[in-house]
Parts: structure tokens; C-alpha cells; sequence
């Protein structure tokens, strides 16, 4: 398992995730996504138009993993699981939003390099608190 501090510095320097969903047929859905976190919740800017979101809109309920290394020694990562919320406007636009900007600020900074969100009018925001979290580092094998 990772440390709480080992855990959040992983999920501040990882950039994409894999979000598990629930089809209305009970078949499962996953897809990449980038996130951000802020030491409680995992933030998800996610378009409005996919399969992906009409499911959450149908069943919030959601795993996310977040998975790093190549070789077996070097295996690290995250499962979160929990229901989303949908925070801000739908799909987001820009307008000011005093929950959003901080959050907004810093997935500009990791993701596109900027100090502003760009606005696309295609995506909006999903928070997972998550209500289970599971995680490994294979890298601590070598020290038992």
C-alpha cells in the first residue's frame, strides 16, 4: 500500500486515469480521462456528449484506477471507488464559479501548461469522493 503522503503525490504527478461505469445493460464501461485531485476528491473534466457521462447521469456509481510503471518491480497505482456528484454549470463555459477556479487553475497547470481553463463548452465537472480507496506499490517488493 502507498502512504497517505505517497498517495497524494502520486495522484498530483499522474495525468490520466480509466473510468469504470455501468452500462443501462449492466455491461461495464471504461475510458481514459484526466483528472486532478485535491487531497480528498478526484476532480473529472469530462465531455457531456459521451457514453460515459449519459451513463453517470443514469448511475453515479464509479471505479477509477490510476496505474503506473512498466516492469513488475516498478507497479504502482490507485483504485477509487464512489459516486459522482456533477458540480458547476453543463456543460462548463467559463462563467465564474468560486468552487471551480482553484481546481480549474491547477488542471490548466498539469494538463495544458496554462495558468487559465480553456472553455470549450464541451465538458463539465464530476467529483468522486471516493468512499473506498485501494492502493499497491510493487517497488516496496524489493524491501521485504
Amino acid at each position: 500500500m502507498m502512504t497517505s503522503e505517497e498517495l497524494d503525490e502520486f495522484l498530483a504527478t499522474q495525468r490520466t486515469c480509466r473510468v469504470a461505469t455501468v452500462s443501462e445493460d449492466g455491461d461495464p464501461h471504461v475510458s481514459p480521462l484526466w483528472f486532478i485531485w485535491d487531497g480528498t476528491s478526484l476532480w473529472l473534466y469530462s465531455t457531456t456528449r459521451s457514453k460515459r457521462w449519459a451513463e453517470l447521469r443514469r448511475d453515479p456509481r464509479v471505479a477509477v484506477a490510476i496505474d503506473a510503471g512498466e516492469e513488475y518491480g516498478e507497479l504502482r497505482g490507485v483504485e477509487l471507488s464512489g459516486t459522482v456528484e456533477f458540480v458547476g454549470e453543463t456543460p462548463r463555459t467559463g462563467t465564474p464559479d468560486p468552487e471551480l477556479q482553484p481546481l480549474e487553475r491547477l488542471f490548466a497547470r498539469k494538463n495544458f501548461g496554462l495558468e487559465e481553463m480553456p472553455h470549450d463548452g464541451r465538458h463539465a465537472w464530476l467529483r468522486l469522493t471516493p468512499k473506498t480507496i485501494a492502493s499497491w506499490d510493487f517497488r516496496k517488493l524489493s524491501s521485504l
